[in-house]
């Protein structure tokens, strides 16, 4: 018995030298770029997976390739069809019940820096974009500040490169400038419009009175965080828009970004995060971009 466990694990030792050895030989500068492509892929797969419900599903199938492998092993011919079936079908119906997480995925990758590029604009329309962001900046800071004196609750969407056009036709069209006494305004508590969220776009008010998508793992977070809060973090997750959240109960003024809730910014770092986060830089900025990042931060 000994002797032929010896001369298996020779036989396997030879059969992996002599593959290692061929492998070694073809080796070239594209197959490293295609292990290294694949492997980021794996790499970001698994983060994604990691944060969602996929994760258990995911167990699931590695129980299932493993049953499959020894059912192949040990002739097993009905588990193999069964399996087999399984897996001819599973594919489709992943996509069915996982079509939320597969369509954030394609989501990111479209807000990634590689798929962001406008052909059709021109170096003055971004300018003078730029300008009326800058004004509208100052007018969301002065409001957001008046808003928590009073404790009136706010929630207030900056539309950047994914489109909202989903969350815009479930509220009113308003299409107007922004002001500090139309948002205190919008949300005072008797405004038919102050239930729901106002939507900005290119620095003007676009809609109110927006309903917004639930966060994806709503039980994770905090209980004193209000529907407000988890409105914000659900938009935040589910696009590229920066959410401002005021409280109703203590006023406190918090921002949404990328399914992460920060809190308790003042006027002034509310708005150095809003012009650093929406205002295109300059090249000059550019060079003072690590230095403005820290001191929003600080906050």
């Amino acid at each position: 018995m000994m002797q032929v466990i010896a001369d298996l694990w020779e036989k396997i030792v030879v059969a992996c030298s002599t593959t290692l050895t061929s492998i070694i030989r073809t080796f070239g500068w594209n197959d490293l770029l295609d292990i290294v492509i694949v492997s980021y892929l794996i790499y970001k797969l698994i983060q994604i997976v990691r944060e969602t419900r996929a994760a258990q599903l995911v167990k699931g199938i590695i129980l299932l390739l493993v049953a499959a492998v020894l059912a192949e092993w040990l002739g097993l011919k009905t588990i193999q069809l069964l399996l087999s079936n399984i897996f001819q079908w599973g594919i489709l119906a992943l996509i069915v019940i996982f079509q939320p997480e597969l369509r954030r995925v394609l989501e990111k990758a479209g807000q990634t820096k590689v798929a962001s590029f406008n052909v059709f604009s021109s170096q003055q329309e971004d300018e003078d974009l730029r300008t009326k962001w800058i004004h509208t900046i100052d007018m969301i800071g002065t409001a957001a500040e008046d808003l928590s004196r009073t404790k009136t609750g706010a929630l207030i969407v900056f539309e950047r490169k994914t489109r909202l056009g989903e969350q815009i036709s479930t509220g009113v069209v308003v299409n107007a400038d922004v002001s500090p006494e139309l948002i205190g305004n919008l949300f005072f508590h008797n405004s038919p419009l102050h239930d729901g969220a106002v939507i900005i776009r290119d620095a003007r008010i676009l809609a109110a009175s927006c309903f917004l998508p639930k966060p994806s793992k709503e039980e994770l977070i905090a209980r004193e965080l209000g529907a407000r809060h988890r409105a914000a973090i659900g938009m935040s997750e589910n696009s590229d828009a920066l959410i401002l959240v005021v409280s109703e109960e203590t006023g406190a003024i918090s921002i949404a970004e990328n399914g992460v809730l920060t809190r308790n910014y003042t006027k002034d770092s509310l708005c150095r995060y809003l012009r650093r986060s929406l205002i295109s830089e300059t090249p000059e900025e550019g060079k003072d971009r690590k230095s403005k990042f820290w001191k929003v931060k600080r906050k």
